[in-house]
């Protein structure tokens, strides 16, 4: 054999069929004869495109519903024969079977059912069996025959046949590297599926096994820093990085502004009301509500506008031009929402360097993994399930309504900064952020500071318990006027004392939101 694989026939089971009739249109135009099955080889003949019926092959009917159709010797040892064995060839030709070249397969959409709400049978029904088994067997001898597992893949395949008279064993390899990553990815949803909400009890715990593939979508210049290689990753499977988002106008998106991205739409979709989020080094730097998005941005962007210089703006809404303009006097590395006005686009176009990016609102349900050396942790996603009515005011002294509404906007906007974290809002806007320090008291100061005379009044969230008094006495001497806070210190007692003698409000939450 050479290095390049001649292309005489192939089998073709698909149950994503974009592409198929135009590309299994080019294999016939090439001479390569196509063996099919169910619906695919029904959409291959209403084309009018020559098809071989894999029962025709087996000389089996399709059984059991459509369960049973390519499991057989006469189709799989004709993909597994190795055609560098003369050994493998002439048992081929004992037998009468005729070897596979290629073999074209996509599985059956089980993820898509579970998420379209089907019923427990109907998901069962879309577990893959035969699909896995021909994408391993053909993956698996890649050097004698080329797998396609992706309808993207189909241009790269006619291309490769007219520019090198068939498959190079590059390609072939990479292309078998895709399918092991395909079904590896398949086995993992199957399996999640089963330990979560495919009737396994509610308290059985996370999944022993957690498998995951990673297809990459471009090179980035570099990582977090220049030294540092970079690349953008998606899950298989899924719609792609930040819910597939699209980058509309501006420079390429580095390895910092996609993880800023992130941080900024996950903090704007915490809001009903329309929101704007300013993000810096993944921590809030403005986030604020208003009565459109144009306000919020405005609000947002008093909380620290030194900050907000080369930052990430994302919003929960429709970005109008407006909202563009009033952010036309500061300079944005991105902005991020899930969609924009044509007159907002060309707003954003007089910058040709800002980053535009389109991404729909996550749904913050899921686990969250990070790897450490030699494994990960892995853990459910964090969210604010707690309301007004589980928390429980500690002091004497009652939270207003209006302060009420300025501890719930803060203790969202906490839960999102990095411990340890604390947040002082007023009218629905943060006024400064204490983020990433080592120990509470210190995270008050970076706050209090920063806020000067604009703490005085405002409603202060904590990510965690104070451990100490000493918190609460730097916020009170600066002016804040109530405080929200998990509780759960063994000095709560001095901590809500402290609270009692400056006259603050002090609320329990009974969770906490660490963030590292």
């Amino acid at each position: 054999m050479t290095d390049v694989l001649p292309i005489r026939r192939a089998l073709i089971s698909v149950a994503e069929k974009s592409g198929l009739v135009e590309f299994a249109r080019g294999l016939a135009d090439r001479h390569v004869a196509l063996v099919s099955s169910g619906s695919t080889a029904a959409a291959l003949q209403e084309a009018g495109i020559p098809v071989i019926p894999v029962s025709e092959v087996t000389g089996f009917p399709e059984m059991l519903e459509g369960r049973v159709k390519t499991l057989h010797p006469r189709i799989h040892a004709g993909i597994l024969a190795d055609k560098r064995k003369p050994q493998h060839m002439r048992t081929l030709g004992e037998h009468g079977i005729a070897p596979f070249d290629l073999v074209v397969v996509n599985l059956y959409p089980f993820q898509e059912t579970v998420l379209s709400g089907a019923s427990f049978d109907e998901v069962i029904e879309q577990i893959d069996v035969g699909g896995p088994a021909l994408l391993r067997a053909a993956a698996k001898n890649f050097e004698s025959v080329g797998v396609v597992v992706s309808s993207d893949s189909y241009p790269e395949v006619l291309g490769e046949m007219d520019a090198a008279g068939g498959l190079t064993r590059a390609l072939r390899f990479r292309l078998a590297q895709a399918a092991f990553g395909h079904t590896a990815w398949y086995d993992s949803v199957i399996s999640a599926w089963f330990a979560g909400s495919g009737g396994a009890r509610p308290d059985h715990g996370l999944p022993e096994t957690i498998s995951t593939s990673l297809l990459k979508r471009s090179d980035l210049r570099y990582g977090e820093n220049p030294h540092q290689r970079g690349a953008l990753y998606a899950s298989e499977g899924s719609a792609g990085p930040l819910g597939g988002a699209v980058v509309l106008q501006g420079k390429e998106m580095s390895y910092n502004n996609w993880l800023d991205a992130e941080a900024a739409r996950t903090i704007a979709a915490m809001f009903d009301e329309p929101a704007a989020a300013i993000v810096k080094h993944h921590n809030p730097a403005g986030v604020a509500l208003g009565a459109n998005l144009a306000e919020a941005y405005r609000r947002a962007l008093k909380g620290d506008p030194v900050s907000a210089f080369g930052g990430i703006a994302a919003f929960n809404g429709e970005v109008d031009e407006e909202t563009a303009r009033a952010m036309a006097g500061v300079f944005t590395e991105v902005v991020v929402a899930a969609s924009f006005t044509k007159e907002a686009l060309a707003a954003f176009a007089e910058k040709a360097n800002l980053r535009v990016v389109q991404a729909p609102l996550p749904s913050g349900s899921g686990l969250e993994m990070r790897p450490i050396d030699g494994g990960a942790l892995v853990q459910d996603m964090d969210s604010i399930v707690e309301t007004r009515s589980d928390m429980k005011v500690v002091t004497t002294t009652e939270p207003t309504e209006l302060q009420w509404g300025d501890l719930g906007f803060a203790w969202k906007v906490a839960a999102r900064t990095k411990s340890n974290a604390i947040v002082l809002a007023a009218d629905l806007a943060t006024v400064a952020v204490g983020a990433g320090q080592m120990n509470r008291v210190g995270a008050v100061d970076v706050a209090v500071r920063q806020a000067g005379d604009r703490a005085r009044g405002s409603s202060l969230a904590s990510d965690a318990f104070f451990p100490f008094r000493d918190g609460v006495d730097r916020a009170a001497e600066a002016g804040v006027a109530a405080i929200i806070q998990p509780g759960g210190s063994v000095r709560d007692d001095e901590v809500i004392a402290a609270a009692e003698e400056r006259g603050i409000a002090m609320v329990f939450t009974g969770r906490r939101h660490f963030r590292h």
